[in-house]
């Protein structure tokens, strides 16, 4: 054998014992790493960072949201449709007159006449009082006022004697001047034959002289005298006149402390009792008409600037149809209402109660075509500024500001904001009104 047949099994004996080699290099079994406690801790502090992150960027472009069932909710949808402008009224019937009894003098009641809820006959006595201090009083008013008017017919009485005076006085001096005049003419004649001296006749002229300046004076004394009197007969008179009057009203409180019925009608509110002590003024019952009645409402003071006099109002009865029309707006509220009266245009039922009440429609303008959303508990939440409407799939509701203009029992008049078709939330808000995002859940 050569030794080149000797060197070639070598050779490949070398070459087989490499591949085997190679194999068993190439198949060997490789450890996976475990990751450390830190590396574990950190990945998930990454993960929770990106959810928080995920969600805070979602609720900056979309805003708060809430799952909610949609069960749990009433949705409508906005329609084309007529516009009734009326609200409902719950009324109470009323008498249509009624005129209060006040005490106009207090006292102590000594004897009740009717009974409370009896029927009246105009100044029909109801009861009796007493009151010993304004009997008191009013005898001495009644003491004062005669004693001034004695005093004022006195000066009456001197001012007619010094008239009278004035006229006697006025006599004499007339009697002496003609008398003089006379004896003058004749003492004249003895004077021209020289029977009397001149002495004895300038006496008489003298005299005569005296007595018509004395007239003269007392002429002007009596038209002075004349003009005083005139003026203090008129204040005495006009005086006497309005003591007269105080009289009579001083009477007359006596008599008020008896009641009578100021008109005819039905007494009520009467609750009084034998001895008992009604101070003045109080207010002891009430009269009304048994057979006129009114209707009185109480009205959401939503509606105060849009009710006015004059508007009518319906309700049926027995199968008939009333109308009444508002005569009276108080516009004091009170617990969020204000009160209207409503009287019968024609005739009214028959058998209306005092008490009674009725539910009627108020119409406060025409009807006219308008988009409609039903009426609903979103409007005392949102006050008409927006609603939560629904996305094409029903599957989510979002704020969505609107313009909302008049409304009535049903429904409520769109001006902005909603198409015909698009849904609506039209239920209570209370829970969610600081949500801008509904997610309906329909199970």
């Amino acid at each position: 054998m050569t030794t080149a047949e000797h060197v070639a099994p070598a050779v490949r004996e070398v070459e087989l014992s490499s591949a085997r080699a190679g194999a068993q290099g190439m198949d060997r079994r490789i450890e996976r790493k475990k990751l450390s406690g830190t590396k574990l801790w950190l990945a998930g502090a990454a993960f929770v960072l990106f959810i928080g992150g995920y969600f805070i960027v979602t609720n900056l472009f979309t805003g708060r949201s809430l799952h909610i069932a949609g069960n749990r909710l009433i949705i409508a949808e906005a329609t084309s449709g007529t516009f009734e402008d009326f609200i409902p009224v719950r009324a109470r019937v009323a008498p249509l007159k009624t005129v209060f009894l006040d005490a106009v003098q207090g006292g102590r009641v000594e004897e009740i006449m009717v009974e409370d809820g009896a029927t009246l006959e105009k100044d029909q006595v109801i009861l009796k009082l007493s009151n010993s201090d304004l009997q008191l009083s009013v005898m001495s008013t009644e003491s004062r006022v005669m004693e001034q008017l004695n005093v004022m017919r006195d000066q009456e009485l001197r001012l007619e004697q010094n008239r009278l005076s004035h006229k006697r006085t006025l006599v004499d001096l007339d009697y002496n001047i003609r008398r003089l005049t006379r004896e003058i003419a004749r003492k004249k004649e003895l004077l021209a034959k020289s029977y009397i001296s001149r002495a004895e006749y300038d006496d008489f002229i003298d005299e005569l002289n005296y007595y018509r300046k004395k007239r003269n004076v007392t002429l002007e004394s009596q038209a002075s005298d004349e003009k005083l009197m005139t003026s203090q007969l008129t204040f005495f008179k006009d005086k006497t006149a309005n003591m007269e009057e105080n009289l009579a009203f001083a009477r007359k409180s006596l008599q008020d402390l008896t009641v009578r019925a100021p008109v005819a009608g039905r007494l009520s509110g009467f609750n009084v009792e034998i001895g008992q002590n009604i101070p003045r003024g109080d207010r002891i019952g009430q009269v009304s008409d048994p057979d006129a009645f009114k209707l009185a409402a109480d009205i959401d003071e939503y509606y105060l600037d849009r009710v006015e006099t004059g508007q009518q109002a319906s309700f049926e009865r027995n199968n008939r149809e009333y109308k009444l029309r508002i005569v009276k707006i108080y516009p004091n509220v009170k617990n969020g209402q204000f009160e209207v009266d409503l009287k019968f245009i024609n005739d009214s039922p028959d058998d209306l109660r005092r008490g009674l009440t009725i539910q009627s429609k108020l119409t406060l303008g025409d009807s006219n075509e308008a988009l409609l959303i039903p009426n609903g508990q979103f409007f005392l939440d949102t006050g008409g500024q927006w609603v939560f409407a629904l996305n094409s799939d029903g599957t989510e509701a979002y704020k969505q500001t609107v313009r909302l203009g008049r409304r009535n029992n049903r429904y409520i008049e769109v001006l902005e904001g909603l198409q015909p078709g698009e849904k609506v939330i039209t239920s209570s808000y209370g829970g969610f009104k600081e949500i801008d995002r509904l997610k309906l859940d329909r199970d």
